[in-house]
């Protein structure tokens, strides 16, 4: 026979004890304590032998036999490409994001589309049966085959599952869950943990795919412990602002296709709508060249995707020159900044510099650097670049252009929208001409300027 019983462990050294305690014995540490849950039995299995059930055997890797119907398209184009392909059976995605920014919709979207082939079942903890009714009722889903459920016990829930074999299954929050192994609150650190691992151990064993709702908290990091996130399968983020119209979902990981991958979709009265060509919302095509306005080509997960890079040059008026960012990393900037000096001969030491990626698209590749350079001179200078430049490309220290990945798929992604001039790195410069592009190589930062002063 086998019983639980409950340990309080440190995070920090890893030392247990049976009650709580503000600090830890071992090390001194305040308030890392946490609840977890322990399995004893009356009969030691460390050197009688196992005693539990039958062991698994060992196999070859060769000899594992994988199913070819492994994913299910969940009706949603934009959310396959995230997923990497589709819904993998027994696999747990972590769905996480701002409130009111789309988690709850988009799942019961996803849950209708899915109610002709597979059968589901909705696990709310936090809204009522009615709240459910009412928000497919206003996104116009036909509710006959989605089947609801309303419990906070990770147990019953179980039980609840097993009776009923759903292929796909949602919970609306894991915060709210809870193991009646432990006796802290629903949301610690410790509750949140052990459901968790009983939820996916769930899944695993029972072949069902399973969406779970996360909580955020107020830096956008998912509440809980980090650990959270290394149990699940797929993690994938909302991004964006919940008053505005578009939302970009994100993979930040993913063990069954690209990492960073992004989806992108459109909020509506009639909830979330998929937008195929996310390069047309992101430009801002403006009726004439501006200074500081400037397109490149950023690569997410397995497509190219344009999007305008705008700067703004200011005089500092308070002796403490200010570099602000919106979707690019700001210690960049300011590295950047040393190198237009340095190899550019461009001096900004008394000039506030903004910088923002419009559309609140977060880049976080190197490919941006020459945009942002171009973007920056572009704006001091008050000189607008030509509307049909389209750059990409690194910027080293010494001043030399690095080349970045898939750089023939950006070029074809650039004539696609009618872009007729490029300025890329030389060892990205294409094989073949590509018609209707005008591809300058370049193989230093003062070339670029030199090229962008004379015009073309």
């Amino acid at each position: 026979m086998a019983k639980t019983r409950t340990l309080y462990s440190c995070s920090a050294c890893g030392a247990q004890s049976p009650q709580w305690a503000g600090q830890c014995s071992d090390c001194g540490g305040w308030n890392t304590l946490s609840e977890v849950a322990v399995l004893s039995k009356t009969v030691s299995s460390r050197f009688s032998g196992y005693s539990g059930d039958a062991p698994v055997p060992v196999q070859r890797l060769s000899a594992v036999k994988t199913d070819q119907q492994l994913r299910t398209s969940v009706g949603m184009q934009e959310l396959d490409r995230v997923l990497g392909g589709g819904l993998v059976t027994g696999s747990v995605v972590l769905i996480g994001g701002d409130p009111g920014i789309g988690k709850s919709t988009l799942l019961l979207q996803v849950l209708s589309a899915l109610s002709g082939g597979l059968d589901s079942l909705y696990v709310t903890g936090e809204e009522s049966l009615q709240q459910i009714s009412l928000r497919a009722h206003r996104l116009g889903i036909n509710g006959d085959d989605i089947r609801l459920f309303s419990e906070t016990s990770v147990e019953r829930i179980i039980a609840t599952a097993d009776k009923e074999r759903p292929q796909v299954m949602v919970l609306d929050s894991i915060q709210t869950l809870y193991t009646e192994a432990l006796q802290s609150a629903p949301g610690s650190v410790a509750q949140v943990r052990e459901s968790a691992a009983q939820l996916v151990r769930f899944a695993k064993q029972s072949g069902i795919a399973m969406f779970l709702v996360g909580h955020v908290t107020k830096e956008g990091q998912l509440a809980g412990p980090r650990v959270l996130e290394h149990m699940v399968d797929t993690v994938l983020y909302f991004e964006g602002d919940p008053g505005d119209r578009y939302r970009i979902l994100r993979a930040i990981k993913n063990r069954f296709g690209a990492v960073n991958e992004l989806g992108v979709f459109a909020m509506t009265e009639h909830g979330l709508k998929e937008v195929s060509n996310p390069s047309a919302i992101f430009l801002s095509r403006h009726e004439q060249a501006v200074p500081g306005s400037v397109v490149m080509v950023t690569w997410e997960g397995t497509r190219p995707m344009l999007v305008e890079v705008q700067a703004l040059v200011d005089q500092n008026q308070l002796g403490n020159p200010r570099r602000v960012t919106l979707g690019l990393e700001q210690n960049r900037l300011s590295m950047l900044l040393a190198v237009l000096h340095r190899h550019g001969g461009l001096t900004l030491g008394d000039q506030d510099v903004f910088v923002n990626v419009v559309g609140g698209v977060r880049v976080t590749e190197t490919a941006a650097d020459l945009a942002v350079l171009l973007a920056v001179t572009s704006s001091y200078r008050n000189r607008p670049l030509p509307a049909d430049l389209i750059v990409f490309g690194e910027v080293g220290l010494s001043g030399e252009l690095r080349p970045v990945p898939n750089g023939q798929q950006r070029i074809s992604e650039a004539a696609k929208h009618g872009f007729h001039k490029a300025i890329i790195p030389v060892a990205n410069k294409p094989k073949t001409a590509t018609k209707g592009l005008e591809v300058t190589a370049v193989n230093r930062l003062s070339q670029v300027l030199e090229k962008v002063s004379e015009g073309f």
